[in-house]
């Protein structure tokens, strides 16, 4: 009371205020999610008030969110979802749980504790069964089913107090699942790999944010430089932004189908070492959002040039399952690094990153991923575990679907088929629909698009007149944000300006997905290259 007095009934002010709160966060931008995409959800406020619009919908083709633009889910995957989801529901310790499974269509079908049926196949279970956080995976494999219309997939219930998905698991994720992605890394690349290197995660951005978190250190002239791609995924100059580290600029080669030269690597790691003392550099392939594809003998210049300069690799990879291209594959760093032997495979360290939110599958929302760490020293991986423990484990329904898209049906399963078919539907449309992009963007004059090699973005440069560009320094806006934002007011067409993921002085772009269904895309290339048309007409 007597404090309260002598305050003589002063307000009291925030703690937190502007002026008070990490400046670090002040700096960090996301563009993906910036000032457009506000704006857009603004105008689809307004449509349903009925405020009226030259258009009818916002089409929202900002983001890599495969679902929302109406990809339907892969089957099979939301299958075992289901399954893993219905844990809770055994009849005691040990109790197998079955979910009749369509093998020529439908939903799943639960079945509470029954595991006959019509061709019934199932997962086997007993003694080799592998008990995993709150859920029992019985071992891989299926019995051959005879011919019929349902088979089982049996999750068991270990015991009744953690059935289900809701439990937490092991803070690198179950161990299962690991082992899974490990076997999967060893088909994919023919070497030997470990699940005791894989880390599970929330996405692959909260394994890349770890493994920087890991990375920087140091002040002044020792901080960390991490380079990183030009253009970029928003993600890696907003981590560095949070984490105080020194972002160091490469350029990709427009004007060679983006690609990444290690003359340019050089040249940006000697403008860094004068202001910082770079370490780590970071790879994006396929591109995101430039959408090329590295070749391996520039992936072996990329690690020899590593080896050298004593740089740590951090290889994002999600777009792995997205190559358009005939002439064009993926080659993975890890596989790379290890055919090329001693002593590259012995020495340079390496972080690769993977996720369930691109590819063929496209299942953003359950937030899974993993990151795949070689050559890292055994201390630091014991801190690596550590860090990782803190926020206690990624979500167990997005491990599980993890676990399903690393270790698919095979030849011969109840489920393969329908499996099969519904990927390569989505992997071919999507194909397609990066060469109607280049095509349809190309023909007009004045806006300039690379081949769509893989990922699931275009990233054309637009000419800009003059009186444009003065228009937008008068709004305060760069030149290609002032291009979308009157393309968004004007069409309802949502992309992101080119400047949220950097670009070389004097250019603009702007990034499109490839993700709307193809007639929708059409018509939103042929609106979006009308009003191109306009808008330099109006300002020439």
């Amino acid at each position: 009371m007597a404090l309260a007095a002598a305050a003589g009934g002063a307000r009291r002010g925030a703690v937190l205020t502007p002026e008070s709160m990490n400046p670090a966060i002040r700096r960090v931008e996301y563009a993906v999610r910036g000032p457009i995409v506000v704006r857009a959800t603004e105008i689809e406020r307004e449509l349903r008030e009925g405020v009226p619009k030259p258009f009818t919908e916002v089409i929202r083709a900002n983001i890599g969110d495969a679902h929302a633009m109406g990809q339907q889910p892969i089957t099979f995957l939301r299958q075992v979802r289901a399954r893993a989801q219905r844990g809770d529901r055994g009849q005691g310790t040990g109790t197998p749980v079955s979910v009749a499974v369509p093998s020529s269509g439908g939903g799943a079908v639960p079945v509470p504790g029954a595991d006959e049926g019509p061709g019934a196949a199932q997962r086997r279970q007993g003694a080799g069964a592998a008990a995993v956080g709150g859920l029992r995976r019985p071992e891989r494999g299926w019995v051959s089913p005879p011919p019929g219309r349902w088979h089982t997939v049996t999750w068991v219930s270990p015991r009744p107090s953690r059935p289900s998905p809701g439990s937490y698991s092991a803070s690198p994720g179950l161990q299962l699942v690991r082992e899974d992605v490990a076997r999967y890394i060893e088909r994919r690349d023919g070497v030997p790999a470990s699940a005791d290197d894989i880390f599970l995660s929330t996405g692959a951005s909260d394994a890349i944010v770890s493994m920087l978190k890991l990375l920087v250190s140091g002040s002044g002239p020792s901080r960390t430089g991490v380079l990183i791609p030009i253009p970029q995924y928003p993600l890696y100059s907003a981590a560095l932004a949070e984490l105080e580290a020194v972002q160091v600029n490469y350029y990709l080669a427009e004007d060679r189908c983006w690609a990444l030269d290690v003359a340019e690597l050089r040249r940006a790691l000697g403008e860094g070492r004068r202001r910082c003392s770079p370490r780590v550099l970071c790879i994006i392939n396929p591109g995101n959002p430039t959408g090329q594809v590295q070749s391996r003998e520039c992936i072996e210049e990329v690690i020899k040039f590593a080896y050298d300069e004593k740089l740590f690799l951090m290889a994002d990879e999600v777009y792995q399952d997205n190559i358009y291209d005939k002439d064009s594959a993926f080659h993975s760093f890890k596989k790379v690094l290890m055919e090329m032997g001693p002593p590259y495979s012995e020495t340079v360290e390496l972080a690769s990153f993977h996720s369930i939110s691109k590819g063929y599958h496209g299942e953003c929302g359950l937030r899974s991923g993993y990151v795949e760490v070689v050559n890292l020293n055994p201390e630091v991986k014991a801190e690596l575990s550590k860090l990782v423990s803190v926020r206690l484990c990624p979500p167990v329904p997005g491990q599980v679907v993890l676990d399903t898209i690393v270790d698919p049906p095979k030849p011969g399963d109840p489920s393969y088929e329908r499996f099969q078919a519904e990927k390569e539907a989505v992997l071919s449309s999507l194909a397609e629909k990066a060469r109607l992009t280049q095509e349809m963007f190309n023909r007009t004059p004045g806006i300039h698009c690379n081949p769509v090699q893989g990922a699931m973005y275009s990233f054309p440069r637009i000419d800009l007149p003059p009186r444009a560009l003065a228009a937008a320094k008068e709004k305060k806006q760069t030149p290609d944000m002032f291009f979308c934002m009157r393309l968004l007011e004007e069409t309802g067409i949502c992309v992101v300006p080119g400047s949220g993921f950097g670009q070389k002085e004097g250019t603009f772009h702007f990034r499109m997905t490839i993700l709307p269904p193809t007639e929708k895309l059409k018509i939103l290339l042929e609106k979006l290259s009308s009003f191109y048309t306009k808008f330099v007409q109006e300002f020439s």
